[in-house]
């Protein structure tokens, strides 16, 4: 199946899941609509706002059906989708429009709690378009929720490793280089390795496979696709000037080319590996229980990129790293779909070490 969620049976008169769209597509609107009463002089945030009222009003058909499935959830989310990158196209270019909580004196960004909640209503029109009931759409967001702290317990490993290496490794570049990795394998290793005993799971579940001629030639195909996944999000970035953030890994490269005889089959063999182990072989896996298999494909490039933010948050802006992010989850579709054509954990392996490898000597050359 290719649909994004798997369509449910009891599905098709259930008005529950437009209303909660029209819910995410109004608080949308009334997010974007703040700074342009406030006189924030933005034309992004203005036809943003326009759009969301689209969203709304699409959803709001959808509930009293005055529109059918299809046309309505397409509009809805098509609309939504457009808030998304002119919001987030806004917050790359530094409109954050801030608004103090009522009752609070916490402080938010307006422009960022568009993005999320247009974010939120492109996965609810989803969910529409697909036929999925009030039920599916409980147990797709518990299923989401629960990779979600997969993915951040990853982190958590790492850093847990990290802290207990540090002292015997030292802090010099070399060993910190050497830590990370270190990190990564013993951590998101143990993270896979805990859920698979927690669900009952053996080392069959782990799709390791030797690679076949199909297998190779995913490979070499995926990788290039995976540069020109790459290239094309660059130029069309780089056409209407959004900033990216830079990895931590390769601010170090930059400052010690040294380090490239450690980094290039750290990538390869560890980083690579052990990355798709768990966002891969783990998340997008089981994922396929609740999610169609494409369905899956993006849910897990919206965990895989979120977790991200870490490696990107140093010395830039949270508009550099939301592009950034964005990146990688265009990336990771791409990861994601060479995972579910295969069914063979090596073939992203490969792709992910070799393409992190391969930006990095490209530093030193």
């Amino acid at each position: 199946m290719s649909e994004t969620a798997r369509p449910d049976e009891r599905a098709g008169t259930d008005s529950a899941i437009p209303s909660l769209g029209a819910v995410f597509a109004a608080v949308t609107m009334a997010a974007v609509l703040v700074p342009v009463r406030s006189g924030v002089d933005d034309p992004f945030i203005q036809v943003a706002a326009a759009f969301a009222v689209v969203a709304v009003v699409g959803f709001l058909a959808r509930r009293h059906g005055a529109l059918e499935r299809t046309p309505g959830a397409l509009a809805a989310a098509g609309a939504s989708l457009l808030v998304v990158l002119l919001t987030g196209y806004a917050l790359n270019q530094g409109t954050t429009a801030p608004t103090t909580v009522p009752g609070l004196e916490w402080t938010v960004s307006s422009i960022f709690l568009a993005f999320v909640a247009a974010g939120a209503s492109i996965g609810i029109a989803a969910a529409d378009y697909a036929g999925v009931s009030t039920a599916g759409l409980v147990e797709r967001t518990l299923r989401f929720s629960t990779m979600v702290v997969l993915g951040f317990a990853g982190l958590v490993g790492m850093a847990v490793v990290s802290i207990v290496f540090t002292p015997l490794l030292g802090t010099g570049d070399l060993e910190g280089q050497l830590l990370q990795f270190l990190s990564t394998s013993l951590g998101l290793g143990s993270v896979a390795a805990i859920y698979m005993a927690m669900r009952g799971y053996d080392r069959t579940f782990v799709d390791l496979e030797v690679p076949d001629l199909r297998a190779v030639l995913w490979t070499v195909g995926g990788l290039a696709l995976l540069f020109g996944a790459l290239v094309g999000i660059s130029l069309a970035m780089t056409a209407i000037g959004v900033e990216t953030a830079e990895h931590g890994t390769t601010q170090q490269v930059e400052q010690n080319p040294e380090l490239i005889a450690v980094i290039v089959p750290g990538m390869l063999l560890i980083v690579g590996p052990f990355e798709e182990l768990l966002y891969r072989n783990v998340v997008q896996k089981s994922l396929y229980e609740t999610f169609s298999r494409y369905g899956a494909v993006v849910v897990t490039s919206v965990v895989f990129s979120s977790v991200h933010v870490s490696a990107y948050g140093v010395n830039s802006t949270a508009g550099e790293v939301l592009a950034t992010l964005v990146v990688l989850f265009g990336l990771s579709l791409v990861l994601g779909f060479l995972y579910e054509r295969t069914d063979n954990l090596v073939v992203p392996a490969l792709v992910h070490g070799a393409y992190n490898a391969i930006q990095m000597l490209v530093l030193v050359l």
